[in-house]
């Protein structure tokens, strides 16, 4: 294995993982990309049996995906404020 210019933070003898390197990350960050770009584009291949008119929208699914996911994640921010305990909520009152 080469000395890479990252490598020089990690202790000696300590083992290097695949998505340990940034270049591996976009690798991976770039797949995906082009996975959801072929998914929406596998979209204009197929006959829609719709029941609403939005879903003739090319990439609607994705599209209502994602907006349910950016949903999920500031409905779940909310819910910390209202759920969220002490660091030290089950220690004994001892």
């Amino acid at each position: 294995m080469t000395q890479r210019d990252d490598d020089h933070r990690r202790p000696p003898g300590e083992k290097v993982y695949w998505l340990d390197r940034p270049e591996n990350v976009r690798k991976v960050f770039y797949a995906l990309i082009g996975l959801c770009a072929l998914s929406v584009l596998a979209d204009l291949f197929y006959d829609k049996h719709v029941h609403y008119t939005v879903e003739k929208l090319i990439g609607a699914y994705a599209i209502f995906g994602f907006v349910s996911a950016v949903g999920l994640v500031l409905a779940a921010k909310e819910m910390r404020k209202l759920l969220m305990r002490d660091e030290d909520y089950y220690d004994d009152d001892d």
